[in-house]
């Protein structure tokens, strides 16, 4: 089911093809089982500890996005967006032996989070204060439209992100500068535990886009099938050297901020009002609606899954833990460093 993106982009907008939906839905359920195994099991067993951050409930944002990008875009997600780095080629093995701290993880084991990332997969990792990525994407963005390849880069973060001093002024200087990034809001109503009417006042914050001269285009981000044609309107703008967009993402947090928060603080009706609104089940019916998939299929794609995740946490509690004179490695320059060098100007 599963197959390698694509390398090439289209240069117009498309519905997505059968195999295409079905990677939506595989995508969507990986990323929903594999979150549920870190929040709900492994961080209750002690077998990862600090923030345990996921994106129940919003999967369809990542995948939406990150499905239809090419070799040579750019993804910066946030630390909801798991899907962005299954589907840019890192493995469940590679996350699972990071969020539980092995020494063969992408970060040695210096990490237990998805703080990692990768140029050649077009990943750039987080940045835990959200806002700091933006002008992080534009810098991307500036080097994408100097190469002249069409590529494009697309930056997510929350709603209360958009708060911030620096997330505008990259706002502003992609508009200027006509730079082929996306800013993605990922609006899932509280921002740690302040809901979205203690923010801000505007309507909706899709109306920031045409204050800095882009387009600002709110979309369902709970419909897969709706954030993918967004996104694709407005990757396909970019890719043509018509500059930015702003796309926010109406979604909801199905769970607290993270795994040590039970959310108390949000109203019960809000949870029962949007699992309706499941990502899963939405794509679900729509693929046997359709004949794409049928529930057996279905059935046995959940099963295939849960081998896969099971597979990676297997791997990742039998990998080692870094050896403790290890954690100095690259953090400090030795005599190699180009700025001791006898050759260094």
């Amino acid at each position: 089911m599963v197959q390698a993106r694509p390398t090439r982009y289209n240069k117009k907008a498309t519905a997505p093809s059968a195999q295409t939906l079905e990677r939506m839905l595989y995508y969507l359920k990986l990323t929903r089982e594999a979150e549920t195994r870190i929040e709900r099991v492994l961080y209750r067993q002690g077998k990862i500890v600090g923030g345990a951050f996921t994106g129940r409930g919003q999967e369809a944002i990542g995948v939406g996005s990150a499905i239809q990008l090419v070799d040579g875009d750019v993804v910066l997600p946030c630390h909801r967006d798991f899907s962005s780095f299954l589907i840019r080629g890192f493995s469940l093995r590679e996350i699972f032996c990071n969020w539980m701290a092995r020494s063969n993880g992408p970060s040695r084991g210096r990490d237990n989070t998805l703080h990692i990332g990768d140029m050649r997969r077009g990943v750039i990792p987080i940045i835990s204060n959200l806002g700091d990525t933006c002008p992080v994407a534009c810098g991307v963005a500036i080097a994408l439209k100097r190469r002249q390849q069409g590529n494009v880069a697309i930056v997510h973060f929350g709603e209360g992100t958009t708060s911030r001093g620096d997330v505008h002024e990259a706002m502003n200087m992609a508009a200027v500068m006509t730079l082929p990034v996306l800013f993605v809001c990922n609006n899932n109503g509280y921002a740690y535990s302040t809901p979205t009417d203690k923010q801000y006042a505007v309507k909706d914050l899709a109306m920031r886009g045409a204050a800095y001269g882009m387009p600002g285009v709110k979309v369902d981000g709970t419909d897969v099938l709706a954030v993918y044609s967004t996104l694709e309107k407005a990757v396909l703008r970019a890719r043509s050297g018509q500059g930015p967009s702003f796309i926010e993402c109406e979604t909801f947090r199905m769970t607290g901020h993270s795994a040590h928060d039970a959310a108390e603080y949000v109203p019960e009706k809000l949870f029962v009002q949007w699992a309706k609104k499941d990502p899963i089940t939405r794509l679900e019916n729509i693929l046997l609606t359709r004949k794409v998939l049928s529930k057996k299929q279905i059935h046995d794609l959940d099963k295939e899954i849960s081998k896969q995740v099971d597979d990676a946490i297997a791997f990742a509690e039998a990998s080692p833990f870094p050896e403790g004179a290890d954690a100095m490695e690259g953090v400090y320059c030795d005599a190699d460093c180009w700025w001791e060098s006898p050759t260094a100007e």
